[in-house]
């Protein structure tokens, strides 16, 4: 299991995403600590993109890196 580090600038998108759509991403991204094993999940690896992956949620996205530990980047 990985740990995860929220980045500064995506804790306070979150603040402002609405309470039924932020219960979902925070599932969404605790389930990441089993990343890659988490098929059930929406995610894609990026392309010439400054982020790795990207994870969807609703009409949400999260973009994360997965090295030494998971960084959730951006909502």
């Amino acid at each position: 299991m990985k740990a995860i580090i929220w980045k500064n600038r995506a804790r306070k998108q979150l603040k402002r995403i609405p309470k039924n759509y932020r219960v979902k991403i925070l599932e969404g991204v605790f389930s990441l600590k089993r990343f890659p094993e988490c098929h059930d999940l929406d995610i894609k690896p990026l392309v010439n993109h400054q982020y790795g992956f990207r994870l969807r949620i609703a009409r949400y996205r999260v973009f994360f890196d997965n090295r030494d530990t998971l960084k959730i980047i951006e909502i």
